[in-house]
């Protein structure tokens, strides 16, 4: 394994962690109640923290696909 193969799976491993940490601090929903339509909230705004989570989540997929298809070209 060559040293840019051990860079991107590290990259690649950091981002998913990354990732993770994102996905779990996002606002989640409180109950099934609200899976159901429950909760009377149709439509809400995204801000501060919460939208750059948003964005941010969104970033790392994309970096995470990335770093995953670099891995399957230069792997060797």
């Amino acid at each position: 394994m060559d040293n840019l193969t051990k860079t991107l799976l590290i990259s690649q491993i950091i981002v998913c962690g990354l990732l993770v940490v994102s996905i779990l601090l996002q606002n989640r929903a409180e109950g099934l109640g609200k899976m159901f339509g429950g909760g009377g909230e149709v439509f809400r705004t995204k801000r501060g923290l919460e939208k750059f989570l948003y964005y941010f989540t969104i970033f790392l997929i994309a970096v995470l696909v990335f770093l995953s298809l670099a891995i399957l070209k230069y792997a060797k």
